[in-house]
């Protein structure tokens, strides 16, 4: 019987993993380089069709919706700014810790409309 060249186990399996990633890593490559290359063009089209490559603060401000009149404001706890049509009507009041003092919580100001009655602690 002939004698074998001594090899482990260890070496074995250690050359088949190394076949194994290498055809592994070569798909992994080709999918990766793939993909790459359909965002790179997603990105010039997007680029190109505004004209040029927009910053984040641009496309920030281009989803905003756009502004509309106001014509109903409460003067509730959500309340960020006070319009200026509620400025007017209520001559001069200009923020909404004074109207809410006047007018109450939850008082409803309309463009058009007469003035809420004010609060019985006003």
């Amino acid at each position: 019987m002939p004698r074998l060249t001594s090899t482990s186990i260890d070496e074995v399996v250690q050359r088949a993993v190394q076949d194994v990633i290498a055809r592994a890593s070569r798909s992994i490559a080709t999918a990766i380089a793939e993909m790459a290359a359909a965002e790179l063009e997603e990105q010039l089209s997007v680029a190109t069709k505004h004209g040029r490559a927009s910053d984040p603060a641009r496309r920030a401000a281009s989803r905003r919706p756009r502004r509309e009149e106001l014509t109903k404001w409460v003067a509730d706890h959500r309340a960020r700014r006070v319009p200026t049509f509620v400025i007017e009507l209520t001559g001069g009041l200009d923020t909404k810790k004074k109207i809410v003092a006047k007018f109450g919580e939850d008082a409803v100001f309309e463009r058009g409309r007469p003035l809420p009655k004010a609060a019985k602690a006003a």
